[in-house]
């Protein structure tokens, strides 16, 4: 007897966006049933904005060279901005954890579904999460006097590429710390690093007024580039060299990321 042809590749194409759709909605639900994760992992970066601000404002504004707490709140949004995803990516690292835990997975991996459409809804899921917090916390520091007056739309553009490439790229590295994880408290741990980095960047202060010692951790990591090239474009400057980084950067922890949980994903289910 002849075997049956393979399905067309559209078909495939389509099995796999339908599927992919299917997830996303799962975890756009699951995100609005239960906010409270998101919520406590958005307040730390408003609090932040404010303590900063309001508490250290002059005082940092000094220690940069500006004039007063307008020029800090200036420096300060566009890490906070990254800082934002960061945080919104670890709940992300938690509900991978969970769907792994929970048995939920196991149940998906019996239906006729198309399997890495389990981690596409999570990714894309939690960029859209990243870019809705990013929006709510710029939307705070506008209320306390930020302005990007001097930037161009296209600035403005390739800010947005910018946060949304940066927001995949975490989302990736957090899907494989979220697989890794024996259960949801460890994965919360593990993508720790992804909340702690902003401090160690030029986030609050710049690089070259940190100890000598010191600046070689905060200049070669991911967050520091992103943040340079996010305040040059949202404050109409010079970016230099830090685009390339920062692109570079993304790119490759967005591919890292994306093998490392594929990789994890599918041993899982021999």
């Amino acid at each position: 007897m002849s075997t049956p042809p393979a399905p067309a590749r559209p078909a495939r194409f389509s099995l796999a966006v339908r599927d992919s759709s299917t997830m996303l909605r799962r975890n756009l639900l699951h995100a609005r049933r239960y906010p409270s994760l998101t919520l406590n992992l958005l307040l730390t970066p408003i609090m932040l904005l404010l303590l900063f601000v309001y508490i250290f404002g002059d005082t940092m504004s000094a220690g940069i060279g500006g004039g007063d707490r307008s020029d800090y709140i200036a420096y300060i949004v566009p890490g906070l901005l990254l800082m934002t995803i960061g945080s919104t990516t670890i709940g992300t690292a938690v509900s991978v954890s969970n769907d792994m835990t929970e048995g939920i997975i196991a149940r998906f991996r019996t239906m006729a579904i198309h399997r890495p459409s389990v981690l596409v809804g999570h990714v894309v899921g939690s960029v859209l999460q990243s870019v809705m917090s990013v929006v709510l916390v710029g939307a705070v520091g506008v209320a306390i006097g930020f302005r990007s007056t001097d930037a161009t739309v296209l600035e403005w553009l390739a800010a947005f590429g910018l946060l949304v490439l940066f927001a995949l790229a975490l989302t990736w590295i957090a899907v494989g710390m979220g697989l890794s994880s024996p259960n949801a408290e460890a994965a919360s741990n593990n993508a720790m690093p992804l909340i702690l980095l902003p401090l160690l960047s030029s986030a609050f202060v710049p690089v070259d007024t940190m100890p000598g010692w010191f600046r070689p951790i905060a200049e070669y990591q991911p967050f520091t580039p992103a943040i340079e090239t996010l305040r040059g474009l949202l404050l109409g400057t010079g970016i230099g060299h830090n685009g390339w980084l920062a692109a570079a950067w993304c790119v490759g922890l967005a591919v890292l990321g994306y093998f490392w949980s594929t990789s994890k994903f599918n041993s899982d289910q021999k």
